[in-house]
């Protein structure tokens, strides 16, 4: 897991407005796999060890369901440690009747399906990075069917019981309303690097040669607005930079863009030229 620790910059804890808690944690306990870490009337934190938040849940008091066309979340990605455990995964949706959908990325194979709000849900595993082909500062990836009798050929008999403890975060994908206003933003600002583009549509970027900490896209259609503050979806997600030092040099970077960066306690928050709402955090 060499690409979530220092000195990258990687994808921490994403936060998710939700219409109806009650309905949200059966599905993320008994579907996803995930463990409540904390809860309260009208939040709940979600954890594949038991100790680090990975997803946290929030039924706003006025609250609207998904609108379209807007910025947002397009998915979170999970990523489990191996191919065994999402051929655990694949076998528990098609036992339980969940509709999914599911890709070859070359780089990955990934399972996908959306919660009862609609928000986008990636679980996958990558690939051995020594298989990805690189081309100069590109790395090749598609969306290529997923051979499924394969993976499930890996379960020799073992059973899906959640997701396993070492499951983390792998990345976040985001619509945004212009896509040059989002690379230099993600680029300038926040120091991540293009290792992929899909046309002038979608690109996607990380640190330290991963295959992607971000995606973009802007496939609810150039120059989306944002969606309502009362609507479910993105909230905010969480950005983990190595040191206090690297954050501070990202934070310049970002205030010299033009946008703001606000602190609240020891956390500073700043939002993409999209809307989506990000904190910066060590």
């Amino acid at each position: 897991m060499k690409f979530f620790r220092e000195p990258n910059t990687y994808v921490g804890s994403v936060n998710l407005k939700v219409e109806n808690l009650q309905k949200s944690i059966p599905f993320y306990r008994d579907v996803i796999g995930l463990q409540i870490i904390e809860q309260t009337e009208k939040k709940v934190k979600l954890t594949a060890d038991g100790k680090t938040t990975l997803l946290t849940l929030e039924q706003p008091d006025f609250v609207v369901g998904k609108q379209d066309n807007t910025t947002g979340l397009y998915h979170f990605a999970l990523l489990l440690p191996n191919r065994l455990e999402l051929a655990k995964v694949l076998k528990h949706f098609i036992d339980h009747n969940v509709p999914i959908g599911a890709s070859d990325h070359l780089v990955s194979e990934a399972l996908y399906l959306n919660d009862p709000d609609g928000n986008g849900i990636e679980i996958y595993h990558d690939r051995p990075e020594e298989n990805w082909d690189w081309q100069a500062s590109e790395v090749k990836m598609a969306v290529d069917p997923l051979d499924a009798p394969s993976i499930l050929n890996e379960l020799n008999g073992e059973r899906w019981e959640g997701l396993p403890s070492n499951t983390i975060m792998g990345h976040i994908h985001l619509h945004v309303s212009d896509l040059n206003k989002a690379l230099q933003f993600y680029k300038d600002g926040l120091g991540f690097h293009v290792v992929n583009q899909f046309g002038n549509q979608a690109l996607f970027m990380s640190t330290g040669q991963y295959h992607h900490h971000i995606g973009l896209n802007t496939w609810q259609g150039a120059g989306a607005p944002p969606a309502s503050k009362e609507s479910v979806g993105l909230k905010s997600f969480e950005l983990v930079f190595p040191s206090e030092a690297h954050r501070e040099k990202v934070i310049r970077q970002v205030t010299e863009l033009g946008f703001q960066v606000k602190q609240e306690m020891n956390i500073f928050v700043t939002e993409d030229p999209s809307g989506n709402l990000i904190k910066l955090c060590i």
